[in-house]
């Protein structure tokens, strides 16, 4: 299927943390290579979460997002992709004050295993993002009128291991934990964007294994060719 031009397109990226930057950089050239990107990185904010601790989300940060979307708006992009999985909630109280859509990056992984099974394996490597993770497993799962278990493995010792470089450590620690949750469940939904680097070395999963890199850009081009 021929693809639509969307060389006149501006994407507007908000990121909690600027690593998130590099690690997009594969799927807006796999999915929207002719799309303007404008990216706005506050460290600060996953710095915040951390500490205010798991399932803790500072209203500041909410306060940011809502202002960093508006300051998008003004620039006149044509959407925003909230790219951190940690305050995905932020997207969904933003979307009143802002006149452009709002894609959250996990969204579609989650919709994506909601379908596929009841018995959802969620893989994390930092700790703040496994309630907003679960809680969007559910919101998804309860839009498309069904229920889910979710199953949850968090491997802090991996994202330990990324942030020192060691990005075989990491795929090594991910890969036993995906083969571990693989019996239990119908699919897997890797919680963080930078998890999506190991989409290349998942050629033959026992279950459907999602990453946000890939379903997250997949929509992201599916709207942009939607709008007027």
């Amino acid at each position: 299927m021929m693809r639509k031009d969307l060389s006149g397109r501006t994407l507007g990226i908000i990121h909690a943390n600027v690593i998130t930057v590099t690690a997009i950089r594969p799927f807006i050239e796999k999915y929207i290579p002719e799309v303007t990107i404008m990216n706005l990185a506050d460290d600060t904010i996953q710095r915040d979460n951390i500490a205010a601790g798991v399932g803790i989300i500072p209203k500041v940060n909410y306060y940011k997002f809502t202002q960093y979307a508006r300051n998008l708006q003004e620039a006149k992009v044509d959407m925003i992709l909230l790219a951190c999985s940690t305050f995905n909630h932020a997207a969904e109280l933003a979307r009143p004050m802002i006149d452009i859509p709002i894609a959250q990056i996990d969204r579609p992984m989650m919709e994506a295993a909601v379908r596929n099974g009841a018995k959802v394996g969620l893989l994390a490597t930092l700790a703040t993002t496994v309630p907003s993770s679960e809680r969007l497993l559910h919101t998804a799962a309860s839009e498309a009128g069904k229920s889910i278990e979710v199953k949850t493995i968090f491997c802090g010792n991996a994202f330990e291991a990324l942030n020192k470089g060691d990005t075989a450590a990491h795929n090594k620690i991910l890969l036993e934990a995906i083969a571990k949750l693989s019996g239990n469940v119908d699919s897997i939904v890797m919680a963080q964007l930078s998890m999506s680097a190991l989409a290349l070395h998942l050629k033959n999963t026992a279950v459907p294994v999602y990453n946000s890199g890939d379903t997250g850009f997949a929509r992201v081009r599916e709207m942009l060719e939607g709008m007027r």
